[in-house]
């Protein structure tokens, strides 16, 4: 988080809450998906299709 936002360690921890920790985690996911990407390694790991297809249903109330 440091590197990223240009803070010390001990700025950090005075600091943040737990969105920037969550913000971070989703940044970092998303560099790690996208250098994966680049270099045709698999992804499957970032997206369950499962999960997704789960989650579609209980929000749109229907199966596909």
């Amino acid at each position: 988080m440091g590197k990223r936002y240009g803070k010390l360690p001990s700025e950090i921890l005075r600091e943040a809450d737990s969105f920037d920790i969550m913000v971070m985690d989703v940044a970092n996911t998303y560099e790690n998906y996208q250098n994966a990407k680049q270099n045709n390694k698999d992804v499957s790991k970032f997206v369950d299709q499962s999960e997704l297809e789960a989650y579609h249903n209980k929000v749109t109330g229907r199966d596909t």
